[in-house]
């Protein structure tokens, strides 16, 4: 779906403004490889809700933003996306990238709109996408990456672009200011340094529930062999089969090598301790999900009952204040974040500075459609201005889709290569848009047709 209208923009101009807001329904058949399986999702066909910020300025800039669904209902996210155009045609391009919280905070606030949440589900995840995008546009003018842009940015500024109602008992401005004024010491070695070795990685590649054991440990050792120290299996179908898989992996990667595995949140807290303990076995780093994102208390029975093996969660986890909470009850041993399920980068500062004050390290959540070129400027923020290390701290890293985007993520010895072309890697290339834009581009349109064509 696209839509350019231009109604809600005023005649007269004392700058560049938005000119257009442009949505995309983008979907890519992955369900036919099982690429993406997991035991909640079995068949996901990875999309993604995508917008487009035009202005009137002539230098032909553009915010681009998304946020990521896994098929049918990504007609729906794009519906709430449009739903957000009146508060962004029009506005000066100087006001919102001069204070991208300024339409974060309008577009949370929208008493209306709010309801459907307040701060939850699809309108908070189409806010996300918009703001991303506005922050896309605001690197995109600074001629920066947006993780240098954010290390680069004054510690007040940054505080200012946060939302601390709701956190202010576990995090307040006072106490982020000093985080981030911490963070800025010794920040240019850092980014020296990041720029030279990269951001460590993960790979989820081998774990996919779909795949066979023969698929699954040529991943895995192709994983060890491309440099990573850490892979994921996606489990919670049926406890032999994980015990199988898990043996297999545990096998084709050697001893040393770090092993999650993935629930998907399909456990209830007794079911989550029993078959993360008939796992134990095999050296688990992390059980990820491992029951509802929203069961806060539940998650910390877990960890309290399967340690030594570490409880992670968050991309799944719909804002600042359930994440607050998470630190709070010591529910978590590893925080991960999602570039685009929460209100986008002005929440996702708010997430990384009270993972920082809690001393708990942050993982995020990748893969899906450009989840990875977004999350690693947040992790490369984090590391070079703010905890200033990346010890167990890892992104993770899934092979798929990449090619679609202009900026595609680049993966060196099992480390993300730091970014360097300005904004926030989200542009996707206009040909896979005309492709894979459901139902008309050409990949569904011939889709559709061969149907037809069996079916008749």
């Amino acid at each position: 779906m696209k839509d350019t209208s231009l109604s809600a923009i005023p005649q007269q101009s004392s700058g560049p403004r938005i000119t257009a807001v442009d949505t995309y329904d983008i979907r890519f058949p992955t369900s036919r490889e099982l690429d993406g399986s997991d035991a909640m999702n079995p068949d996901p066909d990875y999309s993604a809700a995508y917008v487009v910020l035009r202005t009137d300025a002539g230098d032909g800039l553009e915010g681009h933003g998304f946020t990521f669904t896994i098929g049918r209902g990504n007609e729906v996210q794009v519906a709430a996306i449009n739903a957000l155009r009146p508060h962004l045609l029009g506005r000066p391009v100087a006001e919102l990238c001069g204070d991208p919280g300024l339409v974060s905070r309008d577009l949370v606030g929208d008493s209306q709109l709010r309801w459907l949440g307040p701060e939850k589900g699809v309108m908070h995840m189409a806010i996300g996408a918009v703001v991303n995008a506005v922050w896309d546009l605001t690197a995109k003018r600074a001629a920066k990456p947006l993780w240098q842009f954010l290390a680069d940015a004054d510690p007040e500024w940054l505080v200012g672009q946060i939302d601390f109602r709701y956190i202010e008992d576990a995090l307040s401005p006072g106490q982020a200011l000093t985080l981030l004024r911490r963070g800025r010491e010794g920040a240019a070695g850092r980014a020296a340094v990041l720029r030279e070795r990269g951001y460590p990685g993960y790979t989820t590649s081998p774990g996919w529930l779909g795949y066979s054991d023969e698929k699954l440990t040529r991943l895995a050792e192709q994983a060890v062999a491309d440099g990573f120290t850490q892979i994921k299996l996606k489990v919670g179908a049926d406890l032999d089969d994980d015990v199988r898989r898990m043996r297999a992996a545990r096998a084709a990667v050697g001893p040393d090598i770090r092993i999650a595995i993935d629930a998907n949140q399909r456990w209830g807290v007794a079911e989550a301790t029993e078959w993360t303990r008939a796992l134990a076995e095999f050296d688990p780093y992390w059980i990820e999900e491992p029951t509802s994102p929203d069961d806060i208390l539940g998650h910390a029975r877990i960890r309290n009952a399967v340690a030594p093996v570490k409880v992670a969660t968050g991309e799944h986890v719909q804002n600042r204040i359930i994440f607050k909470q998470l630190l709070q009850s010591g529910a978590v041993d590893v925080l991960q974040i999602d570039a685009a399920r929460v209100g986008g980068v002005n929440e996702n500062l708010a997430i990384l500075l009270l993972a920082a004050e809690f001393g708990v390290p942050v993982c995020p959540h990748a893969g899906g459609v450009g989840l990875c070129e977004l999350v690693q400027h947040l992790s490369m923020f984090d590391f070079v201005a703010l905890s200033g290390t990346t010890e167990d701290r890892v992104i993770e890293y899934v092979d798929h889709l990449h090619e679609h985007f202009e900026d595609p993520v680049r993966i060196v010895g099992g480390h993300y290569a730091a970014p360097e072309a300005p904004g926030f890697s989200a542009g996707m290339l206009p040909e896979s848009i005309a492709t894979y834009r459901y139902p008309d581009g050409t990949f569904w349109t011939a889709d559709g047709a061969a149907v037809q064509a069996v079916v008749a």
